[in-house]
């Protein structure tokens, strides 16, 4: 199996639009819970409602990737799994790095997600001396004064920053500098990059404020139903017909 830094996607220069990037994994684990269930072939309809898409707009995506389906019959699940595993680099092992091993980098490193994938970890990294030596998820935590050693052996070009707001950036320089192309961010802050390094950015802080947004606009919208249901209830007939029994102010 090759590793991460001997072939990279080809998702850019096959011309693939990034909003279909972001979804081929959607697909991916649509398909493959169809193929654990050994279904052998997929309708563009159930496969879009399986992955939270419109019909028309996966059709779309497939045929970047030169899938059509068979009329009648769909797409065969196998062959899409292996299409969009290969497009999206998962058919060979990407080592990662963790940096920044408190609750949440502990728990990123005990996440079983990642070896299913192609994602192997490679090290858990710290700022913290006395974290050093310890296990987690049956590795060795390492001191960040070591982070370019391991880079180099394990030829690392994903890394992923679970660190305090305050550390990433230098953290997030140093493996750039060791040779770190991809980065997945956990820190609540924003990373400068150089061109060619991309970073992949998640706030579980923004993504509550943005459920907590649509919930206040769904409490609105009832309360607007609630008013408007009261009004209607306390019309009477009059001359002019219906007519509010309580005037407003």
């Amino acid at each position: 199996m090759a590793t991460g830094r001997t072939h990279r996607p080809a998702t850019r220069s096959r011309g693939i639009p990034e909003a279909t990037v972001a979804r081929l994994p959607l697909y991916l684990r649509a398909l493959t819970a169809l193929s654990e269930r050994s279904v052998p072939t997929v309708s563009s309809e159930e496969l879009a409602t399986a992955a939270g898409v419109n019909s028309a707009k996966l059709r779309k995506d497939f045929s970047y990737l030169g899938s059509y389906g068979t009329r009648g019959v769909g797409y065969d699940v196998e062959y899409l799994v292996y299409q969009i595993s290969r497009e999206l680099g998962l058919t060979q092992d990407w080592p990662v790095v963790i940096v920044g091993i408190g609750n949440l980098g502990a728990a990123l490193a005990n996440y079983g997600g990642f070896a299913s994938r192609g994602f192997r970890v490679a090290a858990l990294i710290d700022a913290d001396a006395a974290q050093a030596g310890k296990m987690v998820a049956g590795l060795p935590i390492r001191h960040t004064d070591e982070l370019e050693s391991i880079i180099a052996d394990n030829l690392v070009s994903i890394g992923v920053i679970a660190t305090p707001a305050g550390a990433a950036q230098e953290v997030c320089d140093r493996l750039v500098a060791a040779g770190v192309t991809s980065i997945l961010n956990f820190a609540p802050t924003v990373l400068s990059v150089p061109d060619g390094v991309d970073v992949r950015k998640v706030d579980l802080s923004i993504e509550l404020q943005i459920l907590a947004f649509h919930e206040q606009r769904k409490a609105g919208e009832e309360l607007g139903e609630a008013v408007a249901t009261a009004r209607k209830a306390v019309k009477r007939p009059g001359s002019d017909g219906d007519v509010p029994a309580v005037m407003p102010v």
